[in-house]
């Protein structure tokens, strides 16, 4: 080899490797944590903004949308299937305004659609995913995502209705669709899943989702699950995220749910927000728990602001950031808010211990 030659190589190496040592690998890049903030549109959006510190979260979820039997969700300045409080309409110049203010901290905006309960309001899912109307209905959420002023479309069918979508083999197809929409947009693709047999999204849709969202409660509730158990222990959290992590989530896209409200048993009320139950049980800040949870004692089962910290520093570690199910139901201190924002601030980088 000749001594240029020689020479060019050398500097061409000298240059290859000063790059690869300063440019940082963007798999292991820092990134901040995650705060996805779930809000019911069918309890008000404008007073759930007031309510909350929009700079606590760095993603809203406005739940939820969904089609008509024509498969749209939008019709003459309405959505068509997004109830209100007391049923009312939701419209979409309100709606596009409120999803400005949600994003004037930063945020991204999505519309949620599906939900655990499926309103009279909604057509029928199953076939508007089957092959013959999926690509409409595709084309009725980018509609949707674009008229809004959305960052993106999340995901939230639920239970028998996605064991039975996934079955007749149009769950992942609308998924796979979905994204590349989406992606040709620049805007995300997230969901939420639970983490029982029948309820969880099929392995194969994993890939396509920016942001995973795993509903971590709701073991017990007002009629189901064994008597005397709590509804969202941190042994729940670590069992679900070590769940989804060997089903192959990426830890950075792997969100972690925790509730803002607990279930009442035995003669207690059976429902209740974090607010409600600070306001009936001032000594609520310090424990989990109202009474002892046992079959046929009276008792309420939450998460107060130690364990949502405790939760937060673990989802900071093993994942991408925290959920929250749903924003409105945090004390007007935001005592579960701050709390969770404690623990992904001061946990240890992700994968150590």
């Amino acid at each position: 080899m000749r001594p240029i030659i020689m020479l060019r190589a050398a500097l061409a190496a000298l240059i290859g490797f000063v790059f690869v040592i300063s440019a940082p690998d963007a798999a292991s890049a820092p990134r901040q944590p995650v705060m996805v903030g779930y809000i019911a549109a069918f309890k008000g959006i404008d007073p759930t903004i007031a309510r909350v510190r929009l700079a606590d979260y760095t993603h809203f979820n406005i739940a939820f949308a969904n089609p008509d039997a024509d498969g749209a969700f939008e019709r003459d300045g309405q959505l068509t299937c997004m109830p209100a409080p007391l049923g009312a309409k939701t419209h979409v110049a309100e709606l596009h305004a409120q999803v400005g203010r949600l994003r004037a901290n930063g945020a991204k905006v999505l519309v949620s659609i599906g939900g655990g309960v499926i309103p009279s309001c909604s057509g029928d899912w199953s076939a508007l995913l089957a092959a013959d109307r999926r690509d409409a209905t595709v084309a009725a959420l980018v509609a949707l995502s674009d008229t809004l002023g959305l960052d993106g479309i999340d995901v939230d069918l639920e239970g028998e209705l996605l064991t039975a979508i996934d079955r007749a083999g149009d769950y992942t197809p609308f998924i796979a669709a979905l994204s590349r929409a989406m992606q040709a947009r620049g805007k995300l693709l997230t969901c939420a899943t639970a983490s029982y047999d029948g309820g969880m999204i099929p392995v194969a849709s994993i890939r396509y989702f920016d942001l995973v969202n795993v509903m971590s409660y709701d073991a017990i509730g007002p009629s189901w699950g064994p008597a005397g158990a709590e509804h969202a222990p941190l042994a729940m959290a670590r069992r679900d995220l070590a769940l989804w992590l060997e089903r192959g989530v990426a830890p950075e896209r792997l969100v972690l749910g925790v509730p803002f409200y607990g279930y009442g048993f035995n003669g207690v009320a059976a429902n209740w927000s974090y607010r409600d139950l600070l306001a009936a049980y001032p000594e609520a800040a310090k424990r989990d728990r109202i009474g002892t949870p046992c079959a046929g004692c009276r008792y309420i089962t939450y998460n107060g602001p130690a364990t949502i910290e405790a939760k937060a520093r673990l989802a900071r570690r093993q994942a991408g950031g925290v959920m929250v199910w749903e924003v409105s139901q945090d004390s007007a201190d935001h005592a579960l808010a701050r709390a969770a924002q404690r623990g992904l601030s001061t946990a240890q980088p992700r994968g150590t211990d």
